[in-house]
Order: structure tokens, then C-alpha cells, then sequence
């Protein structure tokens, strides 16, 4: 019925993880597999990376105001497609309240549906035919898809654990006159690493001297524990000339839903990436834009009690993992706890997830659908990713299953 599905170029968009060869179909990716699997056994999900509690009720409101109430925000028509104009002014606001950015609201702030939206058209923009893609793994699953699409190559270097600290030189080391572009991920999915200032400069100059455009998703820019700080790729020195910068409001504010997002970087950089952008979703709901840009403006102290909550989530479920005799990472930021599995049994860790579900009523990922499938990466299929962006009495009555069950899981 679909000839195109079982082709070499499916197979490669779909990827390693969401490609069943025997039937020829295309899976759900791995975050709605996980979500079914642990529905299906009544598990609790520390799968996908999304809050148990919806955000702010006053941000809610104005959403809710600006679809009923025609004379408080915009219509509930099309938007412009680089996005409402009150939400580009707003986060370039906000980009120079934070990190000392500029930024002009018209021609270098375009908003997408969500930052996934944003990611693809980058990708697509600017990954040419044959070129590759080189950025770090594990991935957020849509970069290998996006590349894959593109007709480009995906090229790695992975993070070590434990401390997850991107290999700079490696990566340098790989481009080539075929490189098109580099990815970047900070603060990271799924690993939490935050990539330094000095980071970012070298990579970024190297970028430069070898006309390759850089990506840099900051979705988890407000979900930064300790004393860490995040660097905005844009504020690198040299930067404006070759990269773009993608965040979003879901994780900022807890509503992953809305799917409203933004890519900023040079006027001739954004263009671009419109030129892709205005054939996928075209546009956003502009209920959703007008209240985001109500957020930017003042969060109202969410950014930093939200931030407050999550990193005490986030040592609750270290302490519960280390008791159940996984070695997990304290992360420096995001929504995420990877452990090793090691101390505990044998399996890859896909096979481990399944059985946690099942057994220990658990849901988790396993980091190996986050990877390349290849050698570089098995020291990562050790490797098991559970959320800790979910309510305490979630996070304890997944502690106290893991405490019962793992050894069933294991066996």
C-alpha cells in the first residue's frame, strides 16, 4: 500500500529504533512506546520527560482569555508565520534581561511549534544532501530522524559517563569538508550535562573557520540547578555569524503541550530557516503565543521556585535509585536521572526497561534508543533514563517499587 515505506531512505528517517524491518512499518517513537508499556501494566512512568502537575494557573488563564475574550489578546486566526509580534518582542526581552543579548524582534526571533518544530527546520535548512551532521550522544531522538530526512549523515562523539563533560577536540576532530552542520545540546537531553562558556567558544570558532552552522537546542535553559549557569550559544563570541539558538515555553513553564517554541540567531541565519519552517506547521496557535509572552515578561517567580522543586525531586530519585542498587548521575539541569544498570543484572538495557515495567511496574527508556547503534556507544546501553519531573508522591511510590521489584526485573 505504501511502496516508499520500506525504502533505504524511510528505514534511515525512521532510525535504528523506530524501524520494525520484518513488517516494513515505521514504530512510535520510543517515548510513546514507553508510555503504552507502562499504561499497559499499570506502571508508574518515569519515561517521557513531561510534569505531572500543569503550569502556572495565572498563565493558563491568559491563554484561556486571549481565545474568549477578543479585546484582550489576538484573534483566533492565522498568526503571522515568524510568530505574534508581542511574543518576538518578548523573548528578545527577555534574551537581554538574562544574557546581555540583542536582538532585533522582527528579523532575528522567529517562533515555532514547539522547539521540535524548530530543530527540524534548521536541520532541514541546512544539512545538505550527503553532508554530515555531527553533534554529541546521546541524542534528543529527533536529531538522527531530522538528519536522516535532510539526506545527511549523523556523525558522534559520545558523552562518558559518569561525568558526561562534551569531548571538544573529538568533536572538532570530525569536521570535515563534508560537514554541514553541528548540533548542540545545552543544558543536555538526557544526560544533564551543562556545556561551559569556554565549550561552546571552541567549538564555535571551529565552526567558523570551516563555514559550518551551528545548532544549539536550550529547551532546559531554566531548569539549571546549583551553581551552574547556562550559556546561551548566542552569547559566544563570533557567534552571530554561524549559529542559531532553539528554546521553548514547555519545559520552561511546565506545559509541554503548548508546543510553542523559538529559534533566534542573525537575520540571514532565521530567514533561512523560515524558508523551511513556513511549509511544516506554517504557523502556531496564537492563544498559546499571546500568554507565553506574558510569562517572558514576568514569570512571576515561577522560573525559580520551579527550578527550587525539581532539584529536590532530583535527589529524592538519586537516593532511590543508589538504595535499589543502581548507580545513577547527578545531572546539572533538565528532567532527568540517568543510572547505570550494571550493579544489578546483565541485560541490555532495553530488554531491563521492558521487565521494569512489567515486573517492577516501573517505566523508564533505555539510553541505547538515544544513541547510534554502534560501538562507541555500548558503554551507553548500560545506561537507563528515569524523569524526575513528576510530583513527590510519584517519585516515592516508584522509589518503594523499584526498592520491591528490581530483583524480578533483573532476573
Amino acid at each position: 500500500m505504501w511502496p516508499m515505506l520500506n525504502s533505504p531512505w524511510a528505514r534511515a528517517a525512521a532510525g535504528a529504533n523506530t524501524f520494525d524491518a520484518d513488517s516494513g512499518t515505521v514504530l512510535p517513537t520510543v517515548y510513546e512506546r514507553t508510555n503504552a508499556a507502562a499504561a499497559s501494566a499499570g506502571a508508574v512512568n518515569l519515561g517521557q520527560g513531561f510534569p505531572d502537575r500543569d503550569g502556572p494557573q495565572w498563565l493558563r488563564q491568559a491563554a484561556a482569555e486571549a481565545i474568549t475574550e477578543p479585546d484582550v489578546g489576538p484573534t483566533n486566526q492565522y498568526s503571522p508565520g515568524i510568530g505574534l509580534p508581542v511574543l518576538r518582542q518578548a523573548v528578545a526581552d527577555h534574551q537581554a534581561r538574562r544574557y546581555g543579548l540583542t536582538l532585533d524582534p522582527d528579523t532575528q526571533v522567529m517562533v515555532t511549534t514547539g522547539a521540535t518544530e524548530g530543530i527540524a527546520a534548521c536541520i532541514l535548512a541546512f544539512a545538505s544532501p550527503g553532508s554530515e551532521v555531527l553533534t554529541y550522544e546521546p541524542w534528543y531522538d529527533s536529531y538522527g530522524a531530522l538528519a536522516a530526512l535532510a539526506g545527511a549523515q549523523l556523525v558522534t562523539v559520545p558523552l562518558r559517563a559518569p561525568v558526561f563533560r562534551p569531548e571538544v577536540e573529538a568533536l572538532i576532530s570530525r569536521i570535515s569538508e563534508r560537514t554541514s552542520m553541528i548540533l548542540l545540546n545545552t543544558p543536555h537531553n538526557p544526560t544533564g550535562s551543562v556545556f561551559t562558556a569556554e565549550e561552546l567558544e571552541r567549538i564555535v570558532a571551529a565552526a567558523a573557520a570551516h563555514d559550518v552552522v551551528v545548532m544549539c537546542d536550550e529547551v532546559y535553559e531554566h531548569l539549571v540547578f546549583g551553581e551552574s549557569a547556562h550559556t546561551p550559544v548566542l552569547a559566544v563570541p563570533g557567534a552571530e555569524k554561524v549559529a542559531l539558538g532553539i528554546s521553548s515555553a514547555g519545559k520552561a513553564f511546565s506545559l509541554t503541550g503548548w508546543k510553542v517554541g523559538w529559534v533566534t540567531g542573525s537575520a540571514e541565519l532565521v530567514n533561512r530557516v523560515r524558508g523551511v519552517k513556513q511549509f511544516l506547521t506554517f504557523t502556531s496557535g496564537p492563544a498559546y503565543q499571546w500568554a507565553v509572552a506574558q510569562g517572558l515578561d514576568d514569570d512571576r517567580g515561577f522560573f525559580d521556585e520551579n527550578r527550587a522543586e525539581l532539584e529536590s525531586h532530583r535527589d529524592l530519585l538519586v537516593s532511590g535509585l543508589a538504595a535499589a542498587g543502581l548507580e545513577p548521575t547527578v545531572p546539572q539541569a533538565g528532567y532527568f536521572v540517568l543510572a547505570d544498570i550494571s550493579g544489578v543484572t546483565d541485560l541490555p538495557a532495553d530488554e531491563f526497561c521492558l521487565r521494569l515495567a512489567a515486573r517492577a511496574g516501573v517505566g523508564a527508556i533505555p539510553v541505547s534508543a538515544l544513541t547510534g547503534q554502534h560501538e562507541a556507544s555500548a558503554e551507553l546501553d548500560r545506561l537507563v533514563r528515569f524523569a524526575f519531573c513528576k510530583d513527590r508522591s510519584t517519585l516515592e511510590q516508584a522509589i518503594r517499587r523499584l526498592s520491591e521489584g528490581i530483583g524480578r526485573a533483573a532476573a
